[in-house]
């Protein structure tokens, strides 16, 4: 029976079919080389954009230079050069035949019709307005008529030269130490202008991945008769070189040390102030080195030459390599130091692999690590227990700080020469600390102040460096800026913070410098001993400021006070002499009588022996004697004290004498014989 709706047959829907869910592919296990980490993560490095990469290749030539000259006690005469490659000119060294656009739609540069004539209109229009005011007499602001295209622009290419005169490299040994990362020779406890460990190899990575173009290596040791030349890239995927070419050649000049060449992209336009800038700082670090940079275009408007010259041949101590400090120790550190010692027993490894731990300090510390440890056991036998109760032993025992033996700062001598040699201060103080220690590591800081100054701006103009070398980046966090900033009160030594030309600069050495952020280039304000130090520092060179302004203070109101007094001598001259003459006329006319002094007086004014020329000499006299008496007065309340000086004779030196040197933190001492 049907009870309504439609007589047709329902028609049947077919139902989709279920997919059956696909399994997730299992995740390869996968494995990157060193080269390869550091080419993905090139900001670690310094290389976070083409200008940037100039500059930090620049940095880490540079310092690898002087590094290698001051490990022969050579003073270092470092080259740089900066070349830059137009872009037909990089075509053609890469092979690579330059084409003409055909779609100029494809390009990043491409401006529509529309586009254009907008922009032209724009551009009319503002021109008619600056017309107009130009015309009424309206002073206005120079405004920008449009937004430039922004494209991303053809790169440019740069080829870097750096030549030193160092100890140069064993021919072996020079693919591995530019082709191969995380391999050199600065690794160990000791202080190094590293940051990583990277130098030119990071260079090389840059130039491979913005260029493709090899490294090319010039180096000879002290004596050899050859140069060795390589020319080279690395394999990011193995971290093993790709070597090109590695040959000797003849040495008639008998050369020594590097001369390396790399070619890479780079922007020297937004990055020359900063590359400028760190070659003046490191000359104020290293006023003992000579550096040459220049900078080579087409166009030689934009060349660039400069030599910062040396000042001194007084060069710092090399820096030791040190052991570490208990304090200063992990669980992995100590079992590699165990799998590297030589020494047999506990007694002789906890002697001989840490500082301040003497043999009668040793055997107590054995003796409070329980009945399992002996003096005599085997280092090598050690289970993995036994060595975390030496480590906690370790972070609870007291251990005598570290000495700063091993440390090699720039020394007062050389700060203040670098100062006075870029900058042409008034007046400069400096200042270097004794070794003080955090989490094991000495460090020792060193400040300079300065006021006045060629090319310093009004205000803190602050200079950082870590283990001798600039520091340029992020300097806002910086313990150094805040301390100068917010730490120094700078009014009770005298001086004015914001007219003033002030120079701080403040120099950390350290087995372990404790940068922030992976760029390495600040050093944070949370580490109180550090932060103490430097405020200490930056204050003992005020303290010595403060001597210098009261004096030029003195000085300068001395003078003021002599120039006010000086201005009324003619006026008073002709108003005494004035009156003596009228008191000679009464006298003479005998209207009034005076007492016999006066008569006296009065004669010689009469017999001419007293004029206005001897009035004046006289008062001229008295201003001197009161300005003196003055200046005795207000020297004596400001505690500044006039020692009497004692002649210095310097004799001739002649080549012929023979004599020693006993070098200081601040003078050198030569013995003749």
């Amino acid at each position: 029976m049907e009870t309504g709706g439609s007589s047709e047959s329902p028609v049947e829907t077919k139902k989709p079919k279920s997919k059956t869910p696909r399994k997730p592919k299992e995740s390869a296990l996968k494995q990157k080389s060193p080269a390869e980490f550091f080419a993905e993560n090139k900001n670690i490095a310094g290389f976070d954009n083409p200008g940037k990469s100039l500059y930090t290749t620049v940095r880490e030539l540079v310092e690898n230079a002087l590094d290698s000259a001051e490990s022969i006690s050579e003073l270092p005469v470092v080259e740089i050069t900066i070349k830059e490659i137009g872009k037909s000119k990089f075509n053609s060294m890469i092979g690579l035949i330059d084409r003409e656009r055909i779609d100029e739609a494809l390009y990043d540069d491409f401006e529509t019709a529309k586009a254009r004539e907008k922009r032209l209109a724009k551009e009319a229009r503002v021109q008619e307005i600056q017309a107009k005011n130009a015309a009424l007499g309206k002073k206005v602001k120079e405004q920008v008529a449009i937004k430039a295209i922004k494209g991303r622009g053809e790169a440019s290419f740069y080829r870097v030269t750096c030549k030193d005169n160092g100890k140069g490299m064993p021919h072996d040994d020079i693919p591995n130490m530019f082709g191969r990362v995380l391999s050199g020779t600065k690794y160990g406890l000791k202080q190094t202008r590293g940051k990583f460990g990277l130098g030119a190899k990071m260079a090389l990575i840059w130039s491979k991945m913005s260029t493709g173009l090899p490294i090319e290596i010039s180096s000879s040791m002290k004596g050899q008769n050859y140069v060795s030349f390589c020319r080279l890239d690395i394999d990011i995927h193995r971290n093993i070189p790709h070597i090109h070419l590695h040959e000797k050649w003849d040495n008639k000049e008998r050369w020594h040390g590097a001369e390396i060449q790399v070619v890479i992209e780079g922007n020297w336009t937004t990055y020359r102030s900063k590359i400028l800038h760190y070659m003046r700082q490191m000359a104020v670090i290293t006023p003992y080195a000579q550096f040459l940079f220049s900078f080579v275009s087409d166009t030689s408007d934009k060349n660039v030459s400069i030599k910062f010259a040396r000042r001194t041949d007084i060069m710092p101590p090399v820096p030791l390599e040190t052991r570490y400090h208990p304090s200063a120790v992990d669980l992995l550190l100590i079992k590699r130091l165990i799998a590297e010692t030589s020494n047999q027993n506990l007694l002789q490894f906890l002697q001989h692999e840490f500082v301040n731990i003497g043999k009668a300090y040793a055997e107590r510390l054995i003796g409070e690590m329980g009945p399992d440890f002996s003096p005599k056991m085997l280092v090598k036998s050690l289970t993995s227990q036994q060595l975390v109760r030496i480590h906690q032993l370790f972070r609870q025992a007291k251990f005598d700080d570290p000495s700063g033996d091993c440390l090699s700062p720039a020394g007062e001598y050389n700060l203040r020469l670098g100062i006075i040699k870029e900058l042409h201060p008034d007046m400069v103080a400096t200042y270097s600390g004794s070794a003080q220690v955090f989490e094991g590591h000495p460090f020792i800081v060193e400040a300079g102040v300065s006021v006045g100054g060629k090319d310093v701006k009004q205000g803190l103009n602050i200079f950082r460096f870590a283990n001798r070398i600039p520091l340029l980046f992020e300097q806002g966090a910086d313990v150094v800026t805040r301390t100068a900033l917010k730490r120094i009160n700078w009014n009770s030594y005298k001086i004015n913070q914001t007219q003033d030309k002030i120079g701080v600069f403040v120099s950390i050495v350290s087995t372990k410098i404790p940068f922030k952020g992976t760029g390495k280039e600040y050093i944070g304000d949370d580490i109180s001993e550090i932060a103490s130090a430097v405020k200490t520092s930056i204050q003992q060179c005020c303290i010595q400021l403060k001597s210098k302004i009261v004096k030029k203070i003195q000085a300068r109101e001395q003078q003021e006070r002599k120039r006010n007094l000086s201005k009324y001598i003619p006026d008073a001259t002709n108003a005494i002499y004035e009156v003596l003459k009228e008191m000679t006329h009464l006298h003479a006319s005998k209207k009034r009588r005076y007492d016999d002094k006066d008569v006296e007086l009065l004669s010689k004014v009469s017999a001419r022996l007293i004029t206005k020329d001897t009035l004046r000499e006289k008062l001229a006299q008295h201003v001197e004697q009161v300005d003196y008496e003055m200046a005795l007065e207000y020297a004596t309340q400001s505690g500044v004290k006039e020692e009497p000086r004692e002649n210095i004779y310097l004799q001739l030196l002649e080549a012929e004498k023979d004599f020693i040197d006993f070098h200081g933190p601040v003078f050198v001492f030569r013995l003749f014989q």
